[in-house]
């Protein structure tokens, strides 16, 4: 693992077009791995065109000048390469995986579509249908129902509320034209930032984009997007549904990526509910019996990311897991982790970091994530030192800045939630 880490040169440069270029030279496999990322994702949407990043990602890859959506697929699988689009957040993303020999084919395939995008009606349609059934299926699942609910009362009119697929009203509003418009706006080269990492130097990639992207230029003023964050406070929601179990969510805002406290709290969602050893599996599923499943979890975001703790249980114990739950959660604030327990918390973050970095396309992604965030590449470093010196005395100051009264959200059968409103 370390070998493998330790073998590729990274490097940053910048197009005169305003493309940033990362290029990781890593000659462990003999494949290349690219992801071109655009500020677009779902918080560059407005409210009511929810959905309308999400299907631009659906329906990019589906044509461009000169090939249909068949051709493109034809030609990406017969060299048995990967493309395709996703929509995050804060960002969207290109992403590409080839072998080397048809590396320039495939990132000439991508760039193509970059900047010429059909976007054919009936691609547009068809994509519709199936996120109003995406849509439709959340609605189904207890655990997405009862995190909609959460992300709503915590962000309300913050793009955060939603889940990035829209909703029916919005979804079946959105038209080609828009999605023409948010290109338009967003996909520029002044808004991009290109990663590379595989059996490729970085003079041999550089080379390729400026011939594919360097004449690209934008022609206006990018758009300041101006995000508000919503002054909310806890409450609570509650949400009969004919389920086998009861749903509990609490949900806490807390820092963004940016933020100090980030990495504190990211060690304690770590510890809270992060696999078979963590607290929250121990002691409410193993010791008590509470819990069919179990975990927290602390998502990595561009502006103010949620704190949730979950519990899936039976619905005679939905008090009782509740309170287990803000038990758990309060301690946090109240007592000092054990240095054995801080230590397993870190060795476990800073292992799986590493494994998250064993790919060519991992590489690029994450390198790539944190240049279009605007942490800059030395965030590698910085986030593992970060980790390695936390003290308890700092998660317990950020637990106390941000793990106090939560957001609470709980799905379940009727007779069994109305128990905790009461």
């Amino acid at each position: 693992m370390t070998s493998l880490l330790k073998q590729f040169v990274l490097n940053r440069s910048e197009l005169k077009n305003g493309i940033v270029l990362l290029v990781s030279e890593n000659s462990a496999a003999d494949i290349v791995a690219a992801r071109i990322f655009i500020r677009a994702g779902s918080c560059y949407e407005q409210p009511e065109k929810a959905g309308l990043a999400n299907l631009l990602g659906a329906v990019l890859t589906k044509g461009c000048d000169g090939l249909s959506s068949l051709e493109i697929a034809e030609r990406v699988e017969s060299v048995g390469a990967s493309l395709s689009a996703d929509t995050a957040t804060d960002y969207f993303v290109l992403s590409l995986k080839t072998v080397t020999d048809d590396f320039t084919q495939i990132l000439e395939l991508a760039t193509r579509i970059l900047r010429s995008p059909t976007f054919p009606e009936a691609e547009v349609e068809m994509e519709k249908r199936i996120a109003l059934q995406d849509v439709r299926l959340q609605k189904e699942q207890p655990f997405n129902v009862a995190f909609e609910q959460l992300r709503k009362i915590m962000y309300q009119n913050h793009p955060y509320s939603s889940s990035g697929l829209g909703d029916e009203t919005t979804i079946s509003n959105l038209t080609r034209e828009d999605l023409v418009k948010h290109y338009q706006t967003y996909f520029r080269p002044d808004n991009i930032v290109i990663s590379i990492a595989g059996r490729i130097s970085a003079e041999n990639a550089a080379q390729q984009i400026e011939e594919l992207l360097g004449d690209w230029q934008s022609i206006d003023t990018l758009p300041v997007i101006n995000v508000p964050f919503p002054q909310t406070k806890p409450q609570q929601v509650i949400t009969p549904q004919a389920t086998q179990q009861s749903v509990i969510m609490l949900g806490y805002l807390g820092a963004s990526v940016h933020e100090a406290d980030y990495t504190a709290l990211k060690l304690l969602s770590t510890y809270l509910g992060n696999g078979l050893s963590s607290r929250l599996f121990v002691e409410l599923r193993e010791k008590l019996g509470l819990a069919y499943d179990v975990s927290a979890f602390y998502p990595t975001r561009q502006y103010s990311s949620s704190f949730v703790v979950y519990i899936g249980t039976a619905p005679e114990n939905t008090i009782t897991a509740l309170e287990g739950l803000r038990r758990e959660v309060d301690l946090l604030s109240s007592s000092k982790l054990e240095e054995s327990a801080l230590q397993t918390a870190k060795n476990k973050i800073l292992g799986q970091y590493a494994l998250g970095k064993q790919t060519n396309g991992q590489i690029a992604q994450v390198y790539g994530w944190y240049e279009i965030l605007g942490l800059g590449i030395a965030f590698d470093q910085k986030f593992q030192a970060d980790i390695a010196a936390l003290t308890a005395e700092q998660t317990i100051k950020a637990a106390s800045k941000y793990l106090r009264e939560p957001f609470v959200s709980v799905i379940g059968q009727e007779e069994a939630i109305n128990r905790v409103i009461a």
